[in-house]
């Protein structure tokens, strides 16, 4: 099935997307659009014929819990909606703890590495076989960027990959940018990764910017297009030809002229890939951290997944039903990490903490960021002192649910507080609060109660 060139869709810049030349096909966030109740500019570039593919964010097959029926016929339901193709989703885990393993549940409200082990493999697989009997569709997965690595890997990218193709037959979108991230924060070769790839597999392909800061590369997708990212591109295309090729945009949109040029050089990239790979720049290892090895030596489960995965099942077997106890060690290996990132319990025995460090970090300010979209009020009341509060507030105390949750937790915390200081800003903040959580405050603790009716009370008068 042959997509061509295409661009992510985001509301931003639904009119330059409409207006950019020669344009093939547009991604869209699954989670971001409702069938039914589609965006105008959507519905005029489906009937100009222009594909759309929805890509989920939020399905987190690569956990341990089966995938959840809800999510996956609403995914389903989108892809009938947009007449897709196709849908796409990652290999990753985005939600922890619960039931399976008897902690709290944790939401990563991010894309996380899958450890590269065999129990992980097996429980992805499962998953994976689930969604497919659930969609109307094909279903393709999505290789993440990382800023850490397991410890005790079993496998390389490449490999994991192809195992999980060989497994299930689902398609792979190929993230060329991801790739370069993940050479440059764990030190693997992404030719390598090329490679081991079954590259007939690939449905289409992403292409992003980023930055890099202090040995650290940021996937931001708010950047130009690197070179280092562009020659991984034709690397690929020195192997294949894929399907198709999109660029991804998510924030600081450029003029509609740059978004047009970096296109362009995305054509003249693949048009002019040689029938060899670029040359190929020695993998770097990143500051402060190792990379994950391939297969020990000695064919030991790795630590991240707990004793028992066995070895490898004979090449081109499918597997069983993944075991109950194999769910069950990596959902505790996911928890353990996902609780230290989110809720400030010690570093699971592996783990490069500095990294760690970096990645808690790095979710706090993009829960700060997309609680300021989804509730542009906050940070309107409270100024300046918008970030630094959510990120004292945030620190310990994790995702709960989805973002709107967590802007009236974040609002009722800094009233529970007496907070802010400033008395018209709380008054508004008060107000905010009650108009979206209930018409009286939820009974949580007298104190907050008897803020919310004093402040209201004074607004009375």
């Amino acid at each position: 099935m042959e997509l061509g060139i295409g661009i992510g869709w985001r509301p931003e810049i639904a009119d330059t997307v409409e207006r950019l030349p020669g344009l093939d096909w547009v991604e869209v966030v699954a989670e971001n659009v409702c069938p039914g109740h589609l965006p105008d500019s959507l519905a005029r570039l489906r009937e100009r014929g222009v594909r759309v593919v929805p890509h989920g964010v939020s399905l987190g097959l690569g956990g341990a819990e089966r995938p959840s029926p809800r999510r996956l016929a609403d995914l389903a339901a989108r892809a009938e909606a947009l007449g897709s193709p196709l849908v796409t989703e990652h290999i990753a885990f985005v939600r922890a703890g619960g039931e399976l393993t008897a902690s709290p549940a944790l939401e990563a409200g991010h894309l996380l590495p899958v450890p590269r082990t065999r129990d992980a493999l097996a429980v992805l697989c499962e998953n994976v076989r689930i969604a497919q009997d659930s969609l109307p569709v094909p279903l393709a997965l999505e290789n993440i960027a990382a800023l850490v690595a397991w410890p005790g890997e079993e496998m390389t990218e490449g490999r994991f990959l192809a195992e999980l193709v060989e497994r299930t037959g689902v398609r792979l979108l190929i993230d060329v940018a991801n790739l370069h991230t993940n050479r440059v924060n764990r030190g693997e070769d992404p030719y390598t990764a090329l490679d081991e790839l079954p590259v007939e597999a690939i449905a289409y392909v992403h292409v992003a910017g980023g930055i890099e800061r202090d040995g650290v590369w940021h996937d931001t997708h708010a950047h130009p297009v690197t070179r280092p990212v562009l020659d991984i591109l034709a690397g690929l295309r020195a192997r294949v030809a894929p399907p198709g090729v999109l660029l991804e945009r998510d924030d600081d949109f450029p003029p509609p002229e740059e978004l047009a040029a970096e296109l362009t050089v995305i054509r003249e990239t693949l048009s002019t890939a040689g029938a060899s790979a670029p040359v190929r720049p020695a993998p770097r290892k990143p500051a402060g951290a190792s990379a994950p090895s391939a297969q020990p030596a000695d064919g030991a489960t790795a630590a991240a997944a707990g004793p028992g995965a066995g070895p490898a099942p004979p090449h081109g077997t499918p597997p069983g039903p993944a075991a109950a106890p194999a769910r069950a060690r990596v959902g505790i290996a996911q928890a353990s990490l996902l609780s230290a990132l989110v809720a400030g319990t010690p570093a699971p025995t592996g783990f490069d903490v500095a990294r760690l460090r970096v990645q808690s970090r790095a979710l706090v300010a993009k829960r700060a960021g997309v609680v300021a979209r989804v509730a542009p009020e906050l940070p309107d009341i409270l100024g300046s002192g918008y970030r630094p509060a959510f990120v004292a507030y945030a620190r310990f105390r994790p995702l709960r649910d989805s973002y709107r949750r967590d802007a009236l937790d974040f609002a009722e915390h800094l009233l529970a507080e007496g907070r802010p200081d400033d008395e018209e800003a709380r008054r508004r903040l008060t107000l905010w609060w009650t108009e979206r959580a209930a018409p009286e405050p939820p009974r949580r603790g007298a104190r907050l109660v008897h803020a919310v009716r004093r402040v209201l009370a004074g607004a009375g008068r």
